[in-house]
């Protein structure tokens, strides 16, 4: 099974029950480097990273079969990476041996200053997806905030920007920086 799925244009992974990456395919390796033998969080954004133990955590626990999440991770060269990622448990005779994922909707993001230097990490977070399109309740799920919380950043946000709504924000970082394809 392994050699087929070295051969799939998907990027691929595998990671065990410690965390650490113990496959990868080609495809995955053309994002992330060659990272086996590391943590996953070492190819996790910093702001991403207590996000995606809780999500591994949920999965190794058996508390969740199956996970879809937005995240940022960092390619070879250093750089951040929107991706999408869809993992599952594997198990052999009933134990849970690891996790197996792809990662889907790849998009490099621009090496460019943040939107703006008066935005905090959680705050650029927060931007980024409403610039996917999510809601505050949907925003608030995946950072694991309240929606109150997620209210304040987005009006921070706005502030900090000069704008007066979400439309305009997302507007002015895609027009400062350019979406890749």
């Amino acid at each position: 099974m392994e050699r087929a799925l070295e051969d799939v244009n998907v990027p691929s992974y595998v990671i065990d029950t410690t965390g650490v990456i113990r496959w990868l395919n080609p495809s995955a390796q053309k994002i992330v480097g060659d990272v086996r033998g590391r943590q996953f969080t070492s190819v996790v954004a910093l702001e991403e990273t207590r996000r995606a133990r809780e999500v591994f955590a949920q999965k190794t626990l058996g508390g969740v079969a199956v996970t879809d999440v937005d995240t940022v991770l960092l390619n070879a060269a250093g750089n951040r990476v929107d991706v999408e990622l869809s993992s599952v448990p594997l198990s052999r005779g009933g134990t849970m041996i690891g996790v197996f994922g792809q990662i889907t909707h790849v998009e490099e993001q621009n090496a460019a200053a943040p939107p703006h230097p008066a935005l905090t990490p959680r705050q650029i977070e927060v931007l980024r997806r409403l610039e996917h399109g999510r809601s505050t309740t949907q925003i608030a799920a995946e950072l694991h905030l309240s929606p109150e919380t997620v209210r304040n950043h987005v009006r921070h946000v706005l502030k900090a920007l000069g704008v007066n709504s979400r439309l305009e924000a997302v507007a002015m970082t895609r027009h400062a920086r350019p979406l890749a394809s």
